[in-house]
């Protein structure tokens, strides 16, 4: 059983959430919708290797912090949630110099206020290249009218 919020959702319509973003600039390309996983694939080109020509790390979190707030932008009820990242790390295991790499992300738990997400980055020959934890919140979009100044209000708190 599928663990999106509409069992319809599928490549086409993800593809929608990266239009004008970072995510197109990267050339990142959603591949593939499961019943509980993500995929996309990203070049590794000018655009995302460092000074010695190969993937830059920062690339790899950004196709990863992408597949797991996709990820939980696809469970929730978008008309009374939304979905920022918490907190992500990475270990990065061998280096790619070209072709692209290709990432899935697997929840490990989906919770009411957090989602933590699994990314596995390969490259061409299926290897692994880095892996990823995401957590991500979930915010009510009504959170900041009962509690001004937290998040979700477009309020900064003051000292």
């Amino acid at each position: 059983m599928a663990i999106w919020f509409h069992s319809t959702v599928n490549v086409d319509q993800i593809k929608e959430f990266g239009i004008g973003t970072m995510v197109e600039h990267l050339g990142i390309e959603f591949t593939e919708i499961g019943e509980n996983y993500v995929r996309a694939s990203m070049p590794v080109d000018r655009r995302t290797v460092q000074t010695y020509g190969i993937l830059h790390g920062g690339a790899s979190l950004v196709l990863a912090e992408t597949l797991g707030s996709i990820g939980s932008a696809l469970v929730i009820d978008r008309d009374k949630y939304y979905c920022v990242g918490l907190e992500i790390n990475a270990n990065h295991i061998r280096s790619v110099s070209g072709g692209s790499v290709i990432g899935t992300a697997i929840p490990i738990h989906l919770g009411n206020l957090t989602h933590v997400w699994d990314i596995k980055i390969m490259n061409e020959e299926a290897k692994l290249v880095c892996i990823c934890r995401l957590t991500v919140a979930i915010i009510r979009k009504d959170a900041g009218k009962s509690f001004p100044g937290v998040a979700g209000s477009g309020k900064y708190i003051k000292d």
